[in-house]
């Protein structure tokens, strides 16, 4: 059992925790314009939780350290990290500090201490929710990424036209490997045109049974998420509301604003449901392909591209094929190029050149490889 020294020192302990946090909060306000509102609210209710400890700590005999004794703002590694690493760290205090009172309130045992840290610790739970909302994690993207750069999420999910230009790229390159080491190895005979017609029908085949899988793991990750969605709305009303506050205050509302749209928002659960999946996870039933479709644009769009460099050799073999082959290849290969403008926003000239490039250094090294192991004589 604690000392009464050490629970007060405990005690003290919490008060500065509340304190350093609602700094530190102040702090980032003053970096992150975007969030602002957001980290002011929060430093305001650290310091409301220092101000209930300092009472606490005081009816029980103890006294309230100095303020001066805290040193303002951020430590040194974090003042020049990005807000989101920040954020990061911050979560994972927020949630120590939950750990800590409640410790605090099993040791002290009385009721008044145990209400007084329960309701701290729910405050502490929803600020690290908040903060990971606004911070993400190393391999997830945060919310407000997805707020706003979500169009980059839809250049390959939402568009057949999208899938149609990859596929092209993604036959085109596989066989233009395949002709130019089968040319290396073999001079250029009508094995090559063999080689390349089965690597046509696996890449095609392997790519539209790819994107369908794809497309079909969308919807069932959008279903799931939705389901999840529906249980947490139904369960934990206000807190759904609340985040979903936080979004459009992220996008520029005024937290009168996105309360007002919010309000009006949860007279229709349905919407209420789709604007949170939407706004949380970047999801929307109108961003996902039809399976069949991307399946059917990705197959024969790559076997439109892997069928390219096999066109001389339905005509002739030899020197003449290689020649011809790599030559329509390349050209082939600036156009695709140029046609992934139309889905990623480069330059089209950027695009098409980069291609060509990655096109002529994939058939020298191919080919040289076929001639490293063609049989000698």
């Amino acid at each position: 059992m604690p000392s009464q020294a050490q629970l007060l020192a405990a005690l003290q302990d919490a008060w500065r925790r509340e304190i350093t946090s609602a700094q530190t909060y102040r702090a980032l306000a003053g970096r992150d314009p975007k969030r602002k509102s957001i980290l002011l609210r929060l430093a305001e209710i650290e310091e409301e939780h220092a101000a209930r400890w300092a009472v606490r700590l005081q009816e029980l005999g103890g006294t309230v350290p100095d303020a001066a004794s805290i040193k303002p703002g951020l430590s040194w590694k974090f003042r020049y990290a990005r807000p989101e690493v920040v954020y990061r760290k911050l979560e994972r205090e927020e949630d120590d500090h939950a750990t800590a009172y409640a410790d605090i309130a099993a040791a002290l045992g009385d009721r008044v201490t145990q209400e007084l840290a329960q309701s701290i610790i729910d405050d502490e739970k929803e600020h690290a929710h908040t903060l990971r909302l606004m911070g993400g994690t190393p391999k997830v993207p945060s919310p407000l990424d997805l707020l706003f750069r979500r169009e980059k999420w839809h250049v390959r999910g939402g568009s057949w036209i999208g899938d149609s230009i990859y596929g092209v790229n993604d036959g085109l390159g596989a066989v233009f490997g395949i002709v130019s080491g089968m040319a290396g190895y073999t001079g250029g005979s009508e094995v090559v045109l063999i080689a390349g017609l089965a690597g046509m029908m696996a890449s095609a085949l392997s790519m539209g049974s790819g994107a369908y899988l794809a497309a079909k793991s969308q919807r069932e990750v959008y279903e799931a998420e939705i389901a999840r969605e529906r249980r947490e709305l139904e369960e934990k009303p206000e807190e759904e509301r609340e985040e979903l506050e936080l979004f459009y205050q992220l996008k520029g509302f005024s937290p009168e604003e996105a309360k007002l749209f919010v309000e009006r928002l949860q007279g229709q659960p349905e919407q209420m449901l789709k604007a949170l999946t939407h706004e949380e996870l970047g999801l929307s039933e109108t961003t996902f392909p039809n399976p069949l479709v991307s399946a059917l644009s990705a197959t024969l769009s790559t076997a439109f591209g892997a069928f390219i460099p096999l066109i001389p050799f339905f005509f002739t073999v030899g020197l003449p094929a290689v020649i011809a082959s790599a030559v329509i290849s390349i050209l082939a290969h600036f156009g695709v190029g140029a046609a992934k403008s139309l889905v990623t926003a480069r330059s089209w000239w950027a695009s098409g050149t980069e291609m060509t490039v990655v096109g002529i250094i994939e058939a020298v090294l191919t080919y040289g490889l076929g001639l490293l192991l063609a049989p000698a004589g």
